[in-house]
């Protein structure tokens, strides 16, 4: 009976093991979770939005059948992708790609222009502020700048909340190999206190937690659950 008893604890622990190694390898290769702890991408994206992120449709399939399993691709313009901060590569970050390898890209008074065309881009982009700024006085270029050139192997990434986002705009292009991968689902959104990405110590992380538990049916936002992100 004790030896019957082993082994059944064994299997267990032996599943728990496989499901520990697939859950992370999955985590790190092909799918991984995301929230959103900014307005910058609002109202595409919400504070407290969680994602699912696509890690390997940016990846090189080696073989047929990784092509065919999971088939991958080049970084789109329109594309909201996570990537290393390139100021703080340790924080992860969630923008739109505005700009691919090649492009020449310029803002003449919040109109975006790419390859000299006008981006009618008023579908998914959020201005709050009506005032103009062009870089003078010491102020940073958020709505007039440009022309430049995306070079090789980098990104131009922008905030769809425009008026209130720090993007390329103020730190620069964005490496491809900072690039983690494609946001593509939202699993769960929460309307209720959401952790801003700085760690507070435990004590913090378990009141959050607990607050989240309390107000999980009343503050989570059903409709946008299980939503496509475009």
């Amino acid at each position: 009976m004790g030896a019957k008893k082993t082994s059944t604890v064994r299997e267990y622990l032996e599943a728990l093991l496989i499901a520990g190694a697939f859950l992370g390898f999955s985590n790190t290769f092909v799918v991984k979770t995301f929230y959103i702890p900014s307005a910058s991408m609002e109202t595409t994206l919400l504070v407290g939005d969680h994602l699912f992120v696509n890690r390997f449709i940016y990846g090189d399939a080696v073989n047929a059948i990784e092509r065919k399993l999971l088939p991958s691709r080049a970084i789109r313009r329109g594309d909201i992708v996570i990537f290393r901060a390139p100021e703080e590569p340790l924080l992860d970050m969630v923008k739109r790609c505005v700009g691919v390898p090649g492009d020449v890209i310029e803002m003449d008074s919040k109109d975006l222009y790419i390859n000299g065309q006008w981006v009618e881009d008023g579908a998914y982009t959020r201005h709050s502020d009506p005032r103009i700024n062009p870089g003078r006085r010491g102020l940073p270029p958020r709505d007039t700048w440009g022309p430049l050139t995306v070079p090789a192997d980098h990104y131009f990434c922008m905030g769809d909340n425009r008026d209130n986002s720090r993007d390329s705009r103020y730190w620069g292009m964005v490496p491809s190999h900072f690039v983690k991968g494609r946001a593509f689902l939202i699993y769960w959104s929460f309307g209720g206190k959401t952790s801003d990405g700085v760690w507070r110590g435990w004590g913090h992380r378990l009141k959050l937690l607990g607050q989240t538990a309390i107000a999980f049916f009343s503050r989570t936002r059903w409709g946008r659950s299980f939503s496509i992100v475009r």
